[in-house]
C-alpha cells in the first residue's frame, strides 16, 4: 500500500479533476503490476496494473489507495476489471467519496466473491484527496491561504513593496503549491498592485492536458485588459458585482477573460461563497487562495479556509509594514481564530508552516 501510495503522488499535478491514485497487484510478496491514474479520462491505476500483471493477476492481491469505481464514466468500472482478471483479494486505502461509488464498489467486488479489506494506511490515502473528498461530500472545493511574511507577520513595506520577502527556494515550492490546485484565487487589488501572472513557470512541472484556472474577485471590474496573466496559457475567470456588458467588459473578453456576474454580499465585496459553489460546480478540487491582507482575511473570517500555508522569511520589517491579515478587532483571547498546527518544514533560509483549522 506503502508503494501505491507513492505510485498515486505521479499524478499529482495532472490527474484533476479525478483524483489520485496508485495500485500494486502482487503474487504473495512478488509485485506482478503496477499502475497510476495519470490524466481524466485515461485509464485508471488499477486497469494499467492488470494489464502489465496479465494472467498472474488471476489469484492475486489487489492494493488499491481508492476504492475501485463501480460505474461506467469517462471509463468502464475498475470493478469489473478486477473481477474479469480473476483477482482474488482487494486491499483499500480508504472508500470513494463519490456518491456514486461510496461503498458499492466493495459490494460488486464482494458479490463476485473477492476478499476486501479497507482502511489499510487510510489516513495516507485520504490525505492524496482532500479537495475531491470534500467537494464530492458537499460541493465545494478545499480552500489553501498561502502567505509570504516576516517573522513579525508582515508582508509588505508600508510603500507597498514586497517583491521578495521570501527565498527563490520557497517561491519554487509556491509554484509547486500553485500547480496541485485547480485554480488559484486573487482579488483585484493584488492584481492592479502586483500584475501577477499567477501560472506556474517551473519547466520540470506538467500540469498535463489542463490549464491552472486563474479566478479574480473584482468586484466593480477593475482588472486592467493588459494584465500580465492574460499573456500566460490557462484560463482567467472574473467574478465581479458589475454588469459583463460594456467596452471594459469586451476588453477583457478579447484578452481572454470569462466573466462570472455574481451578487454582493454583507460587505459589499464579491459573495465568495457564491464563487466557491461556481468553482465546484467546474469540479475544481483545491483552490489555492494568493491575495493581500485583505482578501485573506475575509476568508479566514468566513470559516473558509480548510488549509493555512505561511512562509515565515528570517527578516523583521517593522510595525509599520502591512500586516498578514487584517482581520476586524477581536476583544477577547478566546474569540481568536484557532488553528492546529500540521507540520512544519525548513525550505531554503525560510521556514513552511502548515495549520489546519
Amino acid at each position: 500500500m506503502r508503494r501505491a501510495i507513492d505510485l498515486a503522488k505521479l499524478g499529482w499535478f495532472t490527474t484533476h479533476p479525478n483524483p489520485r491514485v496508485g495500485c500494486v497487484i502482487a503474487d504473495g510478496d512478488r509485485v506482478v503490476g503496477e499502475g497510476w491514474h495519470h490524466v481524466a479520462g485515461a485509464a485508471h491505476a488499477e486497469v494499467l496494473a492488470l494489464r502489465q500483471a496479465g494472467a498472474s493477476a488471476r489469484g492475486a492481491t489487489a492494493y488499491v489507495t481508492l476504492e475501485p469505481h463501480s460505474f461506467h464514466g469517462k471509463t468502464p468500472p475498475c470493478t469489473h476489471a478486477l473481477i474479469d482478471a480473476g483477482v482474488a483479494r482487494v486491499v483499500c486505502g480508504t472508500l470513494d467519496p463519490n456518491p456514486k461509488v461510496q461503498g458499492e464498489g466493495i459490494r460488486q467486488l464482494q458479490e463476485a466473491g473477492v476478499s476486501t479489506f479497507v482502511g489499510l494506511l487510510e489516513a495516507d490515502a485520504r490525505a492524496l484527496n482532500l479537495g475531491f473528498d470534500k467537494r464530492m461530500r458537499t460541493g465545494l472545493p478545499r480552500i489553501i491561504v498561502k502567505v509570504a511574511a516576516s517573522l513579525d507577520g508582515r508582508v509588505a513595506l508600508a510603500s507597498g513593496e514586497s517583491r521578495w520577502i521570501t527565498s527563490e527556494e520557497a517561491r519554487a515550492d509556491v509554484q509547486r503549491l500553485r500547480a496541485s490546485a485547480s485554480a488559484v484565487l486573487t482579488g483585484v487589488g493584488t492584481v492592479i498592485a502586483d500584475d501577477p501572472r499567477l501560472n506556474v513557470r517551473d519547466p520540470s512541472i506538467d500540469l498535463g492536458p489542463r490549464g491552472l484556472l486563474r479566478v479574480v474577485l473584482d468586484t466593480r471590474l477593475r482588472t486592467p485588459a493588459n494584465a500580465r496573466m492574460f499573456d500566460t496559457a490557462g484560463p482567467v475567470l472574473i467574478a465581479t458585482c458589475e454588469s459583463s456588458a460594456g467596452e471594459h467588459a469586451d476588453g477583457l473578453r478579447r484578452a481572454g477573460a470569462e466573466l462570472l456576474e455574481v451578487s454582493a454580499d454583507a460587505v459589499r465585496g464579491v459573495d465568495i461563497g457564491q464563487v466557491l459553489r461556481e468553482l465546484g460546480r467546474r469540479e475544481c478540487n483545491d483552490v489555492l487562495v494568493e491575495a493581500g491582507p485583505t482578501l485573506a482575511a475575509r476568508f479566514l473570517s468566513l470559516d473558509l479556509c480548510d488549509e493555512l500555508i505561511v512562509y515565515y522569511a528570517p527578516k523583521l520589517l517593522g510595525h509599520d509594514a502591512k500586516p498578514m491579515f487584517e482581520l476586524p478587532r477581536i476583544e477577547r483571547l478566546q474569540d481568536g481564530l484557532q488553528f492546529q498546527l500540521s507540520g512544519a518544514e525548513v525550505i531554503g533560509p525560510d521556514l513552511k508552516v502548515t495549520l489546519v483549522r
